[in-house]
């Protein structure tokens, strides 16, 4: 065992780039790459494209981003672990093992499943948000429980090159391979804090190394153009030096990592995860220059009984329409338009939001402010039941174009089903995961094992 483990982060969403991970897969000497690629809202709508299709459901990038990415981690040994798979681990498996097989390589996947849990959603689970029965959500169309550690730990005694899981708890992608790179027990609650601390500053990727963090004049960064991504050389207490490829842009300082350190933080003294409840109050923060910054004291006690799960269920169709208005009164003009629209859907179609892009869009009031802007975009938006009223919604926005005010244009119309998504607790002891690996026998497929 290295007396040091290096994991990088090569993604924090779903579209994030993709030649930050090449690098650090071939420049970063690294033992391990997470990919962290699921939000909220992304696994609901992967499980509604299973339902179109049983081989879909998993990332859709993930051939784009992995076809690049895979000969450099063959190449230079690193693992990867990722929650690509999304509402279909085992399409992304299958598919990821066929991927590497057409770039000529040898590789082993390691695909855990059991995140799925609509079947233990019951009238004694209460919705966090509101308190309501679970049961009572309509159009549920998937439920899907926050794993860690525990879950992941089994794959990566596989052996397996690669990790593909769906639901995980972001920071769990790092906590689980350095837990076991040490051989720590997952009762240790203090060192499961502090690597609960490495894993939440890397999650996001480019936002500890300058992107998010910029701000000119005030916070500036070098070369986000070309901005690197984290990685964290761990020791065996759980503390980390963050740093990036030497050569990249952007920024590792003490105050990059306090922000992250904070991002989504509720209480620093109680951030709850699968694996631990991590107390972020103790940590230290060491900028040694040069892109290095240390981190110590994070720690943790233990963990909760139940797995936070997402539950997402339909809810409706979003209409938009969008037209721009430029030159001299403008902004008048948009205003009429909006006008316009109110008074001819009336309460037949009622629109949610009438917001004039550069006047009022973001924070909901210009304050007062003597703006006459040389150019405004209107846009109205609705969330309505059905696909037809919200593409009505667009179709009159766009007849603005000559049954409004003079000069509009730009127009752009959409109708898209919105996602809605809810909190709950379920018993940690009804979650049963299990493991199964993909080129590791003649019919490429074993089931590994499973855990309760």
């Amino acid at each position: 065992m290295k007396q040091t483990m290096r994991i990088g982060c090569g993604a924090g969403f779903q579209g994030d780039r993709f030649e930050p991970a090449v690098l650090l897969a071939s420049q970063g000497g690294l033992d391990w790459l997470m990919l962290e690629c699921l939000a909220e809202r992304t696994i609901a709508l992967a499980t509604l494209a299973r339902l179109r299709d049983p081989e879909a459901g998993y990332d859709a990038l993930l051939e784009r981003r992995l076809a690049t990415l895979l000969p450099e981690l063959k190449k230079n040994g690193v693992r990867l672990i990722t929650n690509m798979g999304a509402a279909n681990p085992l399409a992304a498996g299958r598919r990821t093992l066929a991927l590497a097989r057409e770039l000529g390589l040898k590789m082993r996947v390691a695909v855990v499943t059991g995140d799925e849990v609509s079947g233990h959603l019951h009238r004694g689970i209460p919705v966090m948000e509101s308190g309501r029965p679970v049961t009572e959500v309509e159009d549920i169309v998937s439920a899907n429980a926050y794993l860690g550690a525990e879950a992941l730990l089994p794959a990566i005694a596989t052996g397996a090159d690669i990790i593909i899981g769906g639901r995980i708890a972001d920071p769990s992608l790092a906590v689980a391979p350095i837990a076991h790179h040490f051989g720590w027990r997952l009762d240790d609650w203090q060192r499961l804090g502090a690597a609960t601390v490495v894993g939440h500053l890397l999650e996001c990727a480019g936002q500890v190394t300058g992107g998010y963090f910029a701000d000119p004049g005030k916070k500036d960064v070098p070369g986000l153009a070309h901005l690197g991504f984290p990685f964290a050389a761990v020791d065996a207490d759980g503390s980390a030096l963050i740093s990036k490829v030497p050569g990249t842009g952007g920024l590792v300082s003490a105050q990059t990592v306090k922000e992250q350190l904070l991002y989504e933080v509720t209480d620093p003294s109680a951030y709850i995860t699968p694996d631990v409840v991590a107390d972020f109050t103790g940590v230290r923060v060491t900028d040694l220059g040069d892109d290095r910054v240390h981190v110590t004291g994070g720690r943790g006690r233990e963990r909760t009984p139940t797995y936070k799960a997402s539950v997402g269920y339909r809810a409706g169709w979003l209409g938009e329409g969008e037209i721009s208005y430029a030159g001299p009164n403008a902004r008048a003009r948009a205003e009429l338009a909006a006008a316009i629209i109110r008074e001819r859907i009336g309460e037949d179609l009622p629109a949610t939001r009438y917001d004039l892009v550069g006047i009022n869009a973001v924070h909901r009031s210009d304050f007062g402010a003597d703006i006459e802007p040389y150019e405004v975009r209107m846009r109205v938006a609705g969330l309505y039941a059905t696909r037809a009223e919200a593409e009505r919604l667009g179709m009159e926005v766009e007849a603005l174009g000559t049954n409004g005010p003079a000069g509009g244009g730009g127009f752009r119309r959409s109708a898209t089903e919105r996602i809605g998504v809810v909190s709950a607790l379920i018993p940690r002891e009804v979650v049963r995961t299990q493991v199964t690996v993909f080129g590791a026998s003649v019919d490429d497929q074993a089931t590994a094992g499973a855990r309760t």
